[in-house]
């Protein structure tokens, strides 16, 4: 089983656990900019964690045999503190890098007009570079926040087409797969969605256009669930080839819209005494 996790946030988590996910088969994923738990104060600190993005965590999955990519923005959470915003003025620069796949994640947290405006900026961000986007919907007033971001998404320049709407469930799935947009679910232990809900979504409603990820980070979080929804996806009767739609072809086929995916990737040597790790030089 190959997989392709499309949104983990690989800087929260250990080498163990980039060697636990290469054995469970993922061999790439995507690493949304998201909220790092405590607040940023400026927007220098989000310039060091977005060239984190770019070059540590990229070397540390290679290390693994896993290829790493990422989205780049000014997420909905931080977008109502003052002292972040000016960030998406630094965001173009970052849009034109290599293995930057997306502008993400965007969307609402509170529905706030700050999160209006900077989900506006985004949007046009992504059509300017030729980027799709990834949308982070509400964990609050989901249907609601499904239906202000659709709205803002026709309002845009991006077509609904290269959208990528995330964090769904069974109250958002069916306006999200009407819109054309394509679908997220977070598989996430006590909260978002699990295992069984998964396979009963796509059961209902298949699986075209539909991404599933751990949406791991600093919490409660697992990035094997992959691996488990696709484990019972077999078991529940979907063949190998539906398995690898969702898994693999899936989010290949919406992140290659940047044309941008490299999936090739060679673990690293060692590079310190036996360390992956290097240490002191260049």
């Amino acid at each position: 089983m190959r997989i392709f996790d499309p949104h983990i946030h690989m800087t929260s988590r250990t080498t163990d656990d980039y060697e636990a996910m290469y054995t469970a088969g993922v061999r790439a994923l995507v690493e949304p900019s998201f909220w790092l738990g405590q607040p940023r104060t400026s927007p220098d600190s989000f310039r060091d964690y977005f060239d984190a993005l770019l070059g540590w965590e990229p070397f540390r999955a290679a290390q693994y045999g896993i290829a790493h990519h990422c989205t780049i923005a000014l997420n909905p959470k931080e977008a109502n503190d003052p002292r972040c915003r000016p960030v998406l003025d630094e965001l173009p620069r970052y849009l034109v890098k290599d293995r930057v796949v997306a502008v993400g994640e965007i969307g609402y947290d509170s529905m706030t007009p700050a999160e209006d405006t900077a989900l506006a900026t985004q949007l046009q961000l992504a059509a300017d570079h030729g980027l799709p986007a990834l949308v982070h919907t509400p964990h609050r007033d989901k249907l609601a926040g499904l239906r202000r971001t659709l709205d803002a998404v026709r309002e845009s320049a991006l077509p609904t087409e290269r959208v990528l709407v995330d964090h769904l469930n069974e109250t958002t799935v069916k306006e999200a797969k009407d819109s054309g947009a394509w679908l997220g679910f977070s598989v996430y232990p006590d909260t978002k969605m699990d295992e069984a809900r998964m396979v009963a979504l796509l059961r209902e409603y298949g699986p075209e256009q539909v991404l599933v990820n751990s949406a791991a980070d600093w919490g409660r979080s697992d990035p094997l669930k992959t691996r488990k929804v696709g484990d019972l996806m077999l078991a529940e009767g979907f063949t190998e080839d539906d398995v690898d739609r969702v898994l693999w072809r899936n989010p290949v086929a919406f992140y290659g819209l940047s044309g941008r995916l490299e999936l090739d990737v060679a673990a690293g040597d060692a590079t310190h005494e036996g360390n992956s790790i290097l240490r002191g030089g260049e």
